[in-house]
């Protein structure tokens, strides 16, 4: 949703404090939250989540931007709204959207891959995130779709090592192509071209190739490419982003001959 984290105005209440505010009706006949004063009806089942429009707004601009158009599909302008909605969201999963209201009032939430998967721009929810899929063999990893794990390797704050991601999604790879009956190559060929191969040493390299002929999972132009900054000590006609090391890369030799300002 491509928003920036804006700094709260007032602040966010304890975890214990924050959860005596409940976020959702328990039962659809419950009246609203004490003073709540706004209600948003989310996903295909219709639930009811309430919540304080001063809390949304002022710690996320997407909720700013929301709360200030009024309710989905109204001609009215803004001011003439009723303030408390109610905001259809049809499109989104309840289970994400109560985990994103609860970040924001408790700036702590429990992830899933769903939840993972959105983050309503809010940069701190962004590492809860990735400290969560980094768990690299969990169920959770595997179910992450191609669009949505190829946006995760594209963090430079990863704390995994490229030969160990290289793995991952190998591994990740032939789960969606038997879940999916779909090639190999195929499913993975959005997150294989966020694969750093340049920071691999030649000697994972040469392994590398050797795995790759029985699943052909990475385009032999990647891994040429790869070589090609080897021969030409730089990151020559591979984009600048697979030559940063990540915050897990484990150091080479080589990577010195990747960094543009090195001398």
């Amino acid at each position: 949703m491509g928003t920036q984290l804006v700094p709260a105005c007032v602040p966010c209440p304890s975890p214990r404090a924050s959860r005596a505010l409940a976020f959702q009706a328990p039962h659809p006949s419950r009246s609203p939250l004490s003073h709540s004063d706004v209600t948003f009806v989310v996903g295909q089942e219709q639930q009811k989540v309430f919540a304080h429009r001063c809390v949304l707004a002022c710690r996320c601009q997407a909720f700013q931007g929301m709360l200030g158009q009024g309710p989905a599909g109204s001609e009215d302008s803004p001011s003439s709204i009723p303030p408390q909605g109610p905001f259809i969201l049809g499109n989104v999963q309840p289970e994400v959207f109560l985990a994103v209201i609860e970040f924001l009032y408790t700036n702590s939430v429990t992830l899933n891959s769903h939840i993972a998967a959105v983050t309503y721009g809010q940069a701190d929810l962004q590492q809860h995130c990735l400290a969560f899929i980094e768990g690299l063999r969990t169920q959770g990893f595997h179910e992450l779709s191609d669009v949505v794990l190829a946006r995760v390797l594209r963090s430079d704050r990863l704390a995994v090592d490229e030969l160990d991601l290289v793995q991952a999604v190998r591994e990740w790879a032939h789960v969606s192509s038997a879940v999916l009956e779909r090639p190999v190559p195929e499913v993975a060929a959005l997150p294989v071209r966020e694969l750093r191969l340049p920071l691999l040493a030649p000697s994972e390299l040469v392994t590398l190739e050797s795995h790759n002929q029985r699943d052909l999972l990475i385009p032999a132009e990647s891994i040429a490419a790869a070589w090609r900054s080897h021969a030409l000590r730089k990151g020559s006609g591979v984009p600048s982003r697979l030559c940063r090391p990540r915050r897990g890369t484990r150091p080479r030799d080589h990577h010195r001959h990747l960094d543009p300002h090195a001398k």
